[in-house]
């Protein structure tokens, strides 16, 4: 889902004058480019929602390493990424 963000051009004596207006459009997904003199200097975005729930840390889903992901890997496999046999 895909929301569409409107950027909106606003010199600060502007933008100090109707502060919370322009926070209004922020909140609702807007970005306000702040100018000095029709120069842009910096921009208001909105800041991404925290997640709803907090997201686990490792292995989710019912996922399981298996036994041989922790066995030593073959030595054409090691001297291919440099691991072994290399040493001047």
């Amino acid at each position: 889902m895909y929301s569409f963000l409107y950027m909106i051009k606003v010199n600060i004596a502007e933008a100090r004058a109707d502060l919370s207006r322009y926070l209004a459009r922020v909140e609702r997904g807007e970005t306000v480019t702040l100018c000095r003199r029709n120069v842009p200097i910096a921009e208001i975005r909105p800041v991404r929602a925290a997640p709803a729930k907090e997201r686990p840390i490792g292995i989710d889903r019912g996922m399981t390493v298996p036994a041989s992901f922790f066995e030593p890997l073959p030595d054409d496999l090691l001297r291919a990424f440099g691991g072994v046999g290399d040493e001047p």
